[in-house]
């Protein structure tokens, strides 16, 4: 995205603060083992308004400040380093390339911060996230208050900034858009390869890898999450990423995984039968959920508060589930005692962006919040039949989930996965061809 789109992101941040300074830091450089770490991601805040990517930094938000209102802490220049662990912006790159007002070595954070803290009421950060960090907060307190005698006032109050900054993030700008749209297309299009290469006798990961082959070659470096890739009994674990098992003739394959551009995430789950067809009973629960999900999708509209979406494919799969014997009496009676908690254990959905379950509130004041174009969220209703004495043999083992990303526009939703198939139907033609 241009810079000039984060630029008006810190503008728009700091037009809300009050008195005070912000600071936030990006991730740390986890270590895998031994002397290796792990692919670094930035922090989804720090990188919302920086779109700096590398880890040691900080970036300090200081409204009206004549020097300049936004300060990046980073790595410095190293042709040594860089040869080894690849290139890094330096203090000159953070100024002409992400667009910093003034760029300082990281290491002298400790002696600059308490200058920046000078006289100000507030501090706003993210206390709490990263232990460590606060403790330099602290310490950067404590540097401002020894020069009280001074006259020099230390910051009073800290303020959370996650409820400020979660909020922006929650409604997705035009550019936002653009991203998570092409996002959601590719993570589209390995769903349709791996349905392509599914057949009995392969494994869990060999799926998995023709996938996710499939989304580096389209430009994602990194899943969004671990990709959920679980055949027969496997997919009534909700979060089964082990994908290591043989895939067996007139087992279900249920695949969960995005593909991430630029720190924005896709989160699409398809259920496919491992050798091209549904059974009767897989053809009966499928029906079922993918009737409750379009219900779902039809409540996901402007001024419709966030449950009601999750109410629908409540009410749905519930009716649904009367009408194949997997539950047996009135359908109020049944939402209103949780029975089909037996069958349905999560929400219908979730919050989408930056993080695959990404920011900000579903309640205001303790209720539900009204939904507003520019958000966007899934919805993956699902079941999974897991054995039990009180439930015919016929369904065990059986578990579905079926999801999509969906925007709420001004006239109601745009489906961003609508590129991979659901109709069963369509997913048996695609298999057999």
């Amino acid at each position: 995205m241009n810079q000039k789109i984060y630029h008006k992101r810190r503008q728009d941040l700091m037009s809300m603060i009050e008195g005070g300074i912000a600071i936030i830091t990006t991730a740390h450089h986890q270590s895998r083992n031994g002397d290796v770490l792990f692919q670094f991601r930035p922090d989804s805040d720090f990188y919302y308004l920086t779109h700096f990517p590398e880890p040691e930094a900080v970036a300090v938000f200081i409204p009206g400040r004549k020097e300049g209102e936004f300060v990046l802490f980073c790595r410095e220049k190293d042709p040594l380093k860089e040869q080894w662990d690849g290139r890094r912006a330096g203090i000159e790159g953070a100024i002409e390339s992400y667009g910093a007002d003034q760029a300082f070595p990281i290491h002298e954070l400790n002696d600059r911060l308490p200058e920046f803290m000078d006289n100000q009421e507030k501090v706003y950060t993210m206390m709490g996230r990263y232990p460590q960090f606060d403790s330099e907060i602290l310490t950067g307190i404590k540097a401002v208050r020894s020069k009280r005698r001074s006259g020099v006032q230390a910051p009073w109050e800290y303020v959370d900034l996650r409820h400020i900054l979660h909020e922006m993030r929650l409604i997705k700008q035009k550019e936002e858009m653009s991203i998570m749209r092409a996002a959601s297309k590719l993570a589209a299009a390995g769903h349709v390869r791996a349905m392509q290469y599914t057949e009995p006798g392969k494994f869990e990961y060999q799926v998995q890898a023709e996938m996710e082959c499939e989304f580096r070659l389209g430009g994602s470096e990194y899943n969004a999450y671990p990709s959920i890739v679980a055949g027969g009994e496997n997919a009534c674990i909700l979060h089964y990423i082990d994908n290591n098992c043989i895939l067996n003739d007139g087992d279900l394959l249920l695949i969960d995984a995005g593909a991430e551009i630029d720190c924005y995430a896709s989160d699409i789950t398809r259920t496919f039968p491992v050798n091209g067809k549904y059974s009767a009973e897989q053809r009966a629960l499928y029906d079922v959920i993918l009737a409750a999900q379009l219900a779902s999708i039809e409540a996901v509209k402007p001024n419709n508060t966030v449950i009601q979406y999750h109410d629908s494919a409540v009410e749905a799969l519930t009716s649904g589930l009367v009408d194949i014997g997997l539950l047996s009496g009135n359908i109020n009676d049944l939402i209103e005692t949780g029975a089909y908690q037996k069958f349905y254990v999560h929400r219908t959905g979730h919050w989408l962006g930056m993080d695959v379950h990404d920011v900000g509130d579903y309640k205001i004041d303790d209720d539900w919040r009204l939904l507003e174009p520019g958000m966007v969220l899934t919805v993956e209703p699902g079941l999974y039949i897991s054995p039990s004495d009180d439930v015919d043999e016929k369904w065990h083992n059986i578990g579905i989930r079926i999801e999509d990303d969906v925007h709420v526009t001004r006239n109601g939703n745009e489906i961003l996965s609508g590129d991979v198939p659901k109709d069963p139907d369509e997913i048996e033609r695609l298999m057999a061809g």
